[in-house]
């Protein structure tokens, strides 16, 4: 999707405050002209330049449009004259100046009420867009985070987002007023003096130019610039979660130096952004002001020399010039801030546009459980030709089993997991659930059969029991406590400071590795899915934690489908089967015992573990 279609996509529910704040800007530019307009009879009277009218005969338009301005000039001026010599001039212009200021006043309520709604608009639209890429982020495969770096999304979703709001949305108030100021200030003018106007129309096309020429290079140092910022989000994102290994090798400076320099590069972006953006309002004001002087020459020759206009009507027609110079600045800086904003919103449709990869068939199969069994068949999966991560991979994992896969780091265990967790789509083979292939399957259910608990604990800075009630949101604190007892969880979860309320703090830092780990299996048990995956779940642990984490896993997989990679082997020696894999392939599978006799790659693992 183009980035202007987008923007029109998300605007499109908001759409009723666009319009009523055009109404209301539209009332706001008739009466800027009204209330200019009504300046002409009193700088008259004060100038002693209205002639007496003779009241007796009525003004009347002839039916030609192109004398419609003079017609209506007319029967003002009649309507004063009667009043004049009714009342007085003082008091005529006593009303004429309130006229206008009434007119004044409301021309800047309505100006205010047109800003107000679009003020609706404009964040409305930014919610939605942060909203919708946000939803792209939950949806996105586990692959494209591992292609990209956390700093550079959240820079995405905040500082470019943001770009959008300031520099798209927020010059929709210029974007919209300023056609109308400069469209019914021209009209305005034609009716007035069209000679003096088709003169003064002269140095807007310059205008333009210079005004696209600023457009098109600020949306360019807008990319780099914004693509600066993400490197320095990114850098500012592992400084955070990398604080240990920076002070313990002392590598502050190489990353201060890496800082500085991506700094360095914002810094010089940033300003030619802003040198650039700059540029347009001054240009478009010294080209009005040479505009102006112009005019002024023009209008003179006409007033001194030809008495073909009245001094009044020129002031009028400066004011009014004056109402299309400042709104034609404004529209300028407008533009020119789009185009900035316009860089940022196409790396957000970069995000937004992405392809999922992994996705669902047009009419998913529903699965609610695993009646049977789950089948790899001749599975391959490769990035390229020339990294082969799979290769021929068969096995079969019957309901109620457990599996385990063993081998030397690289050689595809976890990546069999993904593959099963359908975080990836094979690139060769099939995996079926009870004969049918994943990929028919509607993912929502099908993610719903899966419980996982990795090498790493993903927790979140929240309490324990919010973590854990992630795994069943509806459940209740006695529920959270039983799934905790089975995960060996509740003793010490109830000795902190305040129990299962207690904040665990950015990735469950107030917790030890094996408590951690206690309370993903925790969260696993609580779903109590019927099919299990155990990433090397004990293997950052030390002893006793292991120990502890490992009766955990054993009460949770009873009766349960597991599918179990591990580093440690003691802690597989009772799975139904274990398989032993390198460079992607199965070289061995049997039982603990079946591989022992057969003195081959488990045996030598196994012994290799026991000497260390």
């Amino acid at each position: 999707m183009k980035p202007t279609q987008r923007i029109l996509y998300f605007a499109k529910p908001h759409q009723k405050f666009l319009w009523s704040s055009m109404f209301f800007n539209l009332l706001y530019s008739l009466l800027n002209i009204f209330s200019v307009g009504t300046m002409l009879p009193i700088l008259g009277l004060m100038f002693g330049t209205v002639e007496k009218i003779d009241t007796s005969i009525t003004p009347e338009w002839n039916g030609k449009w192109g004398d419609y301005f003079h017609y209506i000039k007319d029967l003002g001026y009649y309507k004063i004259q009667i009043n004049i010599e009714q009342y007085g001039a003082v008091s005529v212009l006593a009303v004429l100046c309130t006229v206008t200021a009434v007119a004044f006043l409301l021309r800047n309520i309505f100006r205010y009420l047109g800003a107000y709604l679009l003020v609706n608009y404009r964040v409305g639209i930014t919610k939605d867009l942060r909203t919708a890429m946000y939803d792209k982020f939950l949806k996105l495969p586990v692959s494209f985070f591992t292609e990209q770096r956390k700093g550079d999304m959240m820079s995405r979703i905040s500082n470019d987002i943001g770009a959008v709001e300031a520099g798209i949305m927020g010059s929709l108030v210029d974007i919209i007023n300023a056609p109308f100021m400069i469209i019914t200030s021209l009209v305005a003018l034609f009716l007035l003096s069209p000679n003096l106007t088709l003169f003064s129309l002269l140095v807007f096309p310059v205008m333009g130019v210079i005004i696209s020429w600023v457009g098109k290079s600020l949306k360019k140092q807008a990319h780099y610039a914004q693509a600066e910022l993400s490197n320095l989000f990114s850098l500012v994102d592992e400084t955070l979660k990398s604080s240990k290994v920076i002070k313990i090798f002392s590598a502050d400076k190489i990353l201060k130096n890496r800082f500085n320099t991506t700094t360095d590069n914002w810094q010089e972006f940033a300003i030619g952004m802003s040198r650039r953006r700059e540029l347009a309002s001054p240009s478009s004001e010294f080209l009005g002001s040479v505009t102006i002087l112009m005019i002024t020459w023009f209008a003179g020759k006409q007033i001194l020399q030809e008495h073909t206009m009245e001094p009044e009507t020129f002031l009028v027609f400066i004011g009014m010039f004056f109402q299309i110079l400042d709104p034609a600045k404004k529209l300028s800086s407008a533009v020119s801030a789009i185009q900035g904003g316009m860089a940022s919103l196409e790396r957000v449709s970069e995000v937004l546009d992405y392809d999922l990869k992994v996705e669902e068939i047009e009419n998913p199969v529903a699965i609610s459980t695993l009646n049977h069994q789950i089948e790899f068949k001749n599975i391959g999966f490769y990035y390229d030709r020339d990294n082969v991560i799979l290769k021929n991979f068969s096995l079969t994992i019957p309901k109620g089993k457990t599996v385990a896969l063993v081998g030397q780091s690289g050689s595809g265990k976890t990546t069999i997991a993904n593959l099963m967790a359908r975080f990836y789509d094979v690139s060769e083979g099939e995996i079926f659930i009870d004969g049918m292939n994943i990929k028919n399957l509607k993912l929502k259910d099908y993610h719903h059969l899966l419980g996982m608990v990795t090498q790493e604990s993903v927790l979140f800075n929240d309490t324990v029991f919010h973590n854990i009630l992630m795994g069943k949101p509806e459940a209740s604190l006695e529920e959270v406590q039983e799934a905790a007892k089975i995960a060996n969880a509740d003793q010490f979860i109830t000795q902190l400071p305040q129990g299962y309320q207690t904040n665990i703090g950015d990735d469950g830092g107030k917790l030890s590795g094996g408590q951690k780990q206690r309370v993903s299996i925790a969260r696993a048990v609580l779903k109590n899915p019927p099919i299990m995956i155990l990433d090397e779940a004990t293997s950052a642990l030390d002893t006793e934690s292991e120990r502890a984490v490992q009766e955990a896993l054993e009460k949770m997989m009873e009766n349960r489908t597991s599918l179990v990679i591990a580093h440690r082997l003691s802690t597989i020696q009772k799975a139904d089967l274990i398989v032993v894999m390198e460079r992607g392939q199965i070289v061995e599978q049997g039982t603990h015992n079946e591989l022992m006799e057969h003195s081959g790659v488990y045996r030598k693992l196994v012994e290799l573990q026991n000497f260390d």
